[in-house]
C-alpha cells in the first residue's frame, strides 16, 4: 500500500479484531515494539500466516511498521481502539444499569424473605 493514503475505518478495526490470532498479536505488542520474526516465533502458525495477520492489522491502522535495516518492527497504535471503546461504552452502561437493578432486586428479595422468617 505504498504511496496510497489509507482512510481509517472502524469497520476495518472490528474486522481485524475478529480474529483471535490478531488479538494475540496486539496483546504481544502491548509490551513494546517487536520485530516481525519475533512475533512470528511466538505463534504456532507459519511466518506467512503471521505476515498476513500483520498486513490486516496495518490496514486497520492498529499497528505501525517501522523499518530498521533489514528488520521490520511493529508497534501497537491504540488510536483506532478508541472507536471500539466508544462503541462498547453503550453496552457497558446497559450492563451496569441491568446488573445494578438485579442486585437491588436480589437484595430486596433476600431482605423480604429474611423478614418473613422472623
Amino acid at each position: 500500500m505504498r504511496n496510497r493514503s489509507v482512510t481509517y475505518s472502524s469497520e476495518a478495526t472490528f474486522q481485524a479484531l475478529s480474529d483471535p490470532t490478531r488479538r494475540a498479536v496486539l496483546d504481544l505488542l502491548c509490551r513494546g515494539a517487536q520485530p516481525a520474526g519475533k512475533i512470528a516465533a511466538s505463534f504456532p502458525v507459519s511466518r506467512p500466516a503471521i505476515s498476513r495477520h500483520l498486513r490486516q492489522l496495518r490496514k486497520a491502522r492498529l499497528v505501525v511498521e517501522h523499518r530498521s535495516g533489514r528488520h521490520r518492527l511493529y508497534q501497537l497504535n491504540p488510536a483506532p481502539l478508541k472507536a471500539v471503546d466508544s462503541w462498547l461504552q453503550h453496552y457497558r452502561r446497559f450492563w451496569e444499569i441491568n446488573l445494578t437493578n438485579l442486585k437491588n432486586f436480589v437484595e430486596s428479595e433476600y431482605a423480604r424473605e429474611s423478614d418473613l422468617k422472623k
